[in-house]
């Protein structure tokens, strides 16, 4: 009985041990704010929020991944209390919902082979790639439809799949489960801040297009008289459409898959047609707005760039403020096109469309003179974009006479140059200065900075040593007077405190690997300062919490350089090939570089992780395409006639075409897809 005893007894100790060791080795943490946020939830588990589950969304949450009010399943006061609990307000939520990005159908689409039997979207695309052509096309079988938890998805009578936005909750399951990404999730923030990509079904106007305007639907919606909608299409990445109209290049239209046939879509007089719609009706149509976040950004240079930016900052939901150092808005728009293509009414009616999205105007307000970058950041700006235009825009405002500074420590190297011959041009260079570019001119800024007082010099150069264009005599003068060199580097971010340069970022185009250099003077070999994001930069405090720089102490800035397209030479640093080096090739290229901007400045506000460049459409990208077109009926183009003279007009502005030229010409365009067309259903 005894040894029973201690038999039993020492078997519960031995297991009582065993057991207090797992606790110990396979203890799982739980996080109590994640099961206080799960015990607000309603433990619905639908997924509408994306997440499988309340306790994944309740992570989500915590983690920063999931908005305090994601949850469909639950009302106000769930959203108020885990707002509670985190610490933070509840702002408005963003609708999203799903949207297919497929033109044809499977009936309508050249066949390669059927899919013997399989079902599933997956399979068919692991098993045999699909059976269109077309190597993105959507499958058809309905995958997503079946994934969706809330109805919001059908197979349409075409073969796609049709998306009910009001039952739509953007939970992302649909686009989780297509193999083609054919469907993805939209809103407004997203559609400004997306790049195209090869995954996607874009056609060869709209890749031609520098703002990416989905050219196809807003035709579409001529057609069909719908004007008011294809202003919104236009506006979704253009603010000044009534203007590009009238003096857009249009290389979308050499880019028309019609030009196979006859002759290009008249792509830019029904662009023309649509605003001109607008302005004869005297009631503005505005896209839509991200709901506001109060955050405030400020764009230094009133021209075509810098109105961009604050529109589509505003779009995204911000309260932007141009500061334009002249007296007008526009740019070199409002000095260098003939009034006879462009009419002073016209600029402003976009103009005025950028106020009317909420922005506001400061003129007469010069960086460098009545404002600094760290003063618009001290007065509680969470992010300054410098687009203050080149050499071009200096010489149409008069602008030459002194040495212009955008950012602290920063000065064109053209100005430091003019400095040698014009007492009245100062460049304050300190002693530490870096040369960004500058090429043969290189060695008489040399001369300049020491006879300055300049002690330390270093040149960047995106170049090799072996690509150097100085003569070996040149190299000895330069090496001789103690400057040093750096190859195959671009600047990839500029660091400062208060209204001092203190040091700046290099890449190396290779490997990419980053060095700091300190220096308080940074000379730019182009003819206009970069465009640059500058934000405060946080610290983090002792419990790991990132916040900014106390307002008593010292504001630490940097500036950062706005993404660029991978291409095959090393698109990396200022000064590359995809910089604007003086002025932009076009209006509309600048408009590109504003919703690039734009969207920048919202990742870089918000710490988000910018979008994957290696899949973005570069000039290099191989895509799919056709070079010729089968069953398609030829049609003139309708030629859009002289205006008249307005005071014999009935409309205030000339429209070009009539309704019914608009229509006839709006007829001839194929909706094309990446291999795929409209073919004509009666051949002429």
């Amino acid at each position: 009985m005894f040894q029973s005893i201690l038999l039993m007894g020492g078997l519960g100790i031995a297991i009582g041990t065993v057991l207090v060791i797992a606790s110990k080795a396979f203890y799982v943490y739980e996080d109590p704010k994640v099961v206080a946020v799960n015990d607000e939830l309603p433990g619905a588990n639908c997924g509408g929020c994306g997440y499988p589950g309340c306790n994944a969304n309740a992570e989500a949450i915590v983690n920063g991944l999931s908005a305090v009010n994601s949850c469909v399943a639950a009302g106000d006061d769930v959203a108020m209390a885990i707002a509670g609990i985190m610490g933070v307000s509840v702002a408005d939520k963003e609708s999203e919902f799903a949207g297919p990005g497929c033109y044809y159908g499977k009936d309508d689409a050249d066949m390669e082979y059927k899919y013997l039997g399989v079902t599933d979207c997956r399979a068919a695309a692991l098993l045999f790639g699909g059976m269109k052509v077309c190597r993105i096309g959507c499958l058809g079988l309905g995958t997503c439809v079946e994934a969706c938890m809330f109805g919001a998805l059908s197979i349409g009578s075409d073969g796609l799949p049709k998306v009910d936005q009001e039952k739509c909750t953007g939970c992302g399951a649909c686009e989780r489960v297509c193999p083609k990404n054919i469907i993805r999730l939209t809103s407004v923030t997203r559609r400004i801040m997306r790049e195209y990509t090869w995954e996607e079904c874009i056609t060869p106007c709209q890749r031609a297009c520098p703002t990416g305007i989905d050219i196809k639907e807003y035709i579409r919606l001529i057609k069909e008289g719908d004007y008011h909608g294809s202003l919104q299409v236009i506006k979704e990445r253009n603010p000044f459409p009534t203007i590009m109209s009238r003096i857009c290049p249009a290389p979308c239209e050499f880019q028309c898959r019609r030009l196979l046939e006859d002759e290009s879509v008249a792509i830019n007089n029904l662009k023309r047609f649509v605003c001109d719609y607008e302005m004869n009706q005297d009631k503005r149509i505005l896209p839509y707005k991200a709901p506001a976040t109060g955050k405030r950004i400020a764009v230094i240079g009133g021209g075509v760039e810098g109105l961009s930016t604050a529109f589509f900052a505003a779009r995204l939901g911000h309260d932007p403020s141009v500061f334009e150092a002249t007296g007008s808005l526009g740019g070199i728009l409002r000095k260098a096109i003939a009034r006879e293509r462009l009419s002073m009414d016209v600029l402003d009616w976009d103009v005025e469309g950028v106020r009317q999205m909420g922005v506001t105007f400061q003129t007469n307000t010069k960086a460098g003179k009545d404002f600094t970058i760290d003063g618009l950041l001290k007065q509680g700006f969470q992010a300054v974009f410098t687009a203050t235009g080149g050499w071009d825009s200096r010489l149409a405002r008069g602008d030459i006479d002194q040495a212009e500074t955008v950012f602290p420590g920063a000065y064109l190297l053209i100005d430091l140059l003019r400095s040698k011959s014009d007492h009245h041009i100062n460049i304050a260079a300190g002693e530490n200065v870096v040369i960004a570019g500058g090429g043969i001119s290189t060695l008489e800024a040399v001369k300049i900075l020491k006879e300055n007082g300049s002690k330390k010099i270093i040149v960047i150069s995106r170049g090799q040593k072996d690509e150097d264009c100085f003569a070996p005599e040149a190299l000895d003068e330069l090496s001789n007077a103690g400057v040093g060199f750096v190859y195959h580097s671009g600047i990839t971010k500029v660091m400062g405190e208060e209204g001092q340069l203190k040091a700046i970022e290099l890449s190396d185009l290779d490997t990419g690997m980053k060095q700091v250099i300190n220096t308080d003077t940074l000379i730019i070999g182009s003819g206009r300062f970069p465009e640059l994001v500058f934000i405060p930069v946080k610290k983090e405090d002792p419990d790991g919490k990132e916040d900014l720089i106390e307002n008593n102490g010292p504001l630490a800035w940097e500036g950062v350089e706005l993404p660029k397209k991978p291409d095959s030479n090393k698109e990396l640093g200022l000064l590359s090939s995809q910089d604007a080096i003086s002025e932009y090739s076009s209006a509309v290229a600048a408009i590109n570089g504003g919703r690039k901007a734009a969207a920048a400045i919202h990742n870089l506000m918000y710490g988000i992780q910018f979008q994957d460049s290696s899949k973005f459409i570069t000039e290099k990208t191989m895509l799919q395409d056709v070079s010729f077109l089968n069953n398609v009926a030829t049609f003139p183009r309708n030629i859009m006639e002289l205006g008249q003279d307005k005071m014999n007009s009935i409309d205030k502005f000339s429209t070009g075409f009539s309704k019914e030229q608009a229509r006839a010409e709006a007829n001839r365009c194929l909706r094309c897809g990446l291999v795929c067309y409209e073919k004509s259903r009666a051949i002429g």
